[in-house]
């Protein structure tokens, strides 16, 4: 993962971005890209649940 902490409290999912990172343009260069789990990635603790994330901005 890119800028991305999973943790679970109690029956919450915590998910924590650092919104001043920059990982660059996507591939079509639309976007900037600031944090992925790079496809669908289980939750911390179980198998069963599955949490997939892009957090992207527009490029200007």
């Amino acid at each position: 993962m890119k800028n991305v902490t999973l943790s679970v409290e109690g029956s919450k999912l915590l998910i924590e971005v650092d919104l001043s990172q920059n990982f660059g343009p996507s591939s079509s260069g639309k976007s900037i890209c600031i944090a992925s789990s790079e496809g669908n990635k289980s939750v911390p603790g179980t198998e069963d649940i599955k949490i997939g994330l892009n957090v992207y901005r527009p490029n200007k």
